[in-house]
């Protein structure tokens, strides 16, 4: 496996957001903020790596009809440990992100890359794959939490950078703001690449 290819599949060609359209429930819900974005998505991350890694030493002895409970039941193991790690050592971050930390268990990007990836590779490629579409993950939101955070309070990781005559567009930091932030990358990125 290439690893370039890789981190370029999990970052550009199959982005979880941009390109996949998964995993839009905390993109929406979640990325009001930088840090809300970096954080959902390094959990996220975390999972994905943790449950790659473990389907994919376990693939051989998973019975086909019963391994997306399986997979369900890995995935939600490591949800419950960075549930519990984030509230020990990241209290602030694990009060803004709420109800969306143990959301990780449903999010279509893990159970997705479990079944396409990870139930029929190797353990490094599933290592690999799970890095690439867990930093394509974690840039989405962080892209998007920016975004969003600049335009709808006027500060990023809560350093205001512009000055009291700045009015920032409220809507930015309400779930269509995610809608309209996630509209605009798209057709940014469609744009860039029909032009090159």
């Amino acid at each position: 496996m290439n690893i370039i290819e890789a981190f370029k599949n999990g970052l550009f060609k199959e982005n979880p957001v941009f390109v996949l359209m998964l995993g839009l429930c905390p993109t929406l819900g979640v990325t009001s903020s930088l840090e809300n974005g970096l954080g959902i998505g390094l959990a996220t991350t975390f999972v994905l790596i943790g449950s790659n890694l473990v389907i994919s030493l376990l693939k051989s002895v998973i019975p086909k009809k019963i391994r997306i409970p399986i997979f369900i039941v890995v995935i939600a193991s490591f949800v419950t440990l960075v549930d519990m790690l984030m509230n020990a050592y990241f209290q602030v971050l694990y009060e803004k992100l709420g109800i969306f930390i143990p959301l990780i268990v449903v999010n279509c990007v893990i159970l997705g890359r479990a079944e396409a990836f990870a139930s029929k590779n190797g353990l490094f490629p599933s290592f690999i794959d799970a890095i690439s579409m867990g930093a394509g993950f974690t840039l989405a939101l962080s892209l998007i939490g920016s975004i969003r955070e600049i335009t709808g309070n006027g500060t990023i990781l809560n350093i205001y950078l512009f000055g009291s005559g700045f009015e920032p567009a409220l809507i930015m930091i309400l779930p269509p703001g995610a809608f309209f932030t996630i509209g605009l990358l798209v057709g940014a990125k469609k744009y860039f690449e029909e032009r090159r």
